[in-house]
């Protein structure tokens, strides 16, 4: 057999972008009507916004300093924060009223990073494991139905991220209370020893504008009701399930009648 003849009967080698769409038409989108399917995408849509809104903020506060030497004008600060909220590595620009200087460097209180990143890693690990999930569960349902070894680790990490959820949340929503009294306008005057003396007036800036962030919060809480939620229809497909089902009936009342036959004779 020639060469030209053994590449002809061998079949072509598929370009990526018909592997794809072998793997789309694969996918059974009616299962998207189903409550475990269509939990799956609702998990998947509040992971984005959670550690969207969270991760995308950025705010600014600030004050304004007068002094009442006639030689220096009226001071503007105006300080940029935003994710993951490292305060105390924000800096800014204190003015002082002495003729010898004219300014000192400041820094925020406060380092609220630790449950800003939790929330944030959080989020973007339900956003890929719900997206594993629901490719797994729309394309392969025959195999997740018949291996209860499938919907048995779908319920452990479920009920994972469910306690994860409420954790995160809880702490981001005591962690954004501390950002918001750490960006204060009236902080800033507070931690202004120039506005402490007889030598300037200070007042109140730019107030920041949480709406973003509190959105988060309010998306974190709701990612936890949804995962609390699919816990029951997740364990529903497990074996558990079912065995707790058939002690709950009992035994069928064609084994009595044999086990009674059986002790007659």
């Amino acid at each position: 057999m020639s060469s030209t003849e053994t590449a002809a009967s061998r079949p072509a080698d598929k370009s990526p972008r018909q592997q794809v769409d072998q793997l789309f038409a694969g996918l059974h989108w009616r299962r998207l009507e189903e409550p475990l399917g269509f939990i799956k995408v609702l998990q998947w849509l509040f992971a984005i916004f959670a550690f969207g809104c969270c991760g995308s903020y950025s705010g600014e506060t600030g004050a304004m300093v007068r002094c009442n030497n006639e030689a220096k004008d009226v001071s503007s600060i105006i300080v940029l924060f935003g994710y993951p909220f490292r305060l105390n590595r924000v800096q800014y620009e204190m003015p002082l009223c002495d003729e010898e200087s004219t300014s000192k460097t400041m820094n925020l209180l406060g380092d609220f990073s630790a449950p800003a990143e939790f929330f944030v890693t959080l989020g973007i690990f339900s956003f890929f494991y719900t997206m594993a999930a629901l490719v797994f569960y729309l394309r392969f349902h025959r195999l997740y139905t018949e291996d209860k070894r499938f919907p048995l680790a779908d319920f452990c990490v479920t009920v994972s991220f469910t306690f994860f959820w409420l954790v995160a949340a809880a702490a981001w929503g005591k962690g954004l209370t501390d950002v918001k009294g750490a960006t204060r306008p009236s902080s800033l005057t507070v931690a202004m020893s120039v506005c402490h003396g007889e030598d300037a007036v200070c007042s109140a800036g730019a107030t920041p504008s949480m709406g973003l962030v509190n959105l988060s919060v309010l998306f974190g809480f709701i990612n936890f009701f949804l995962w609390a939620g699919n816990c029951w229809f997740v364990f529903k497909e497990t074996p558990w399930h079912g065995q707790g089902q058939d002690q709950g009936q009992g035994p069928s009342p064609e084994s009595t009648a044999e086990q009674g036959a059986v002790e007659k004779q």
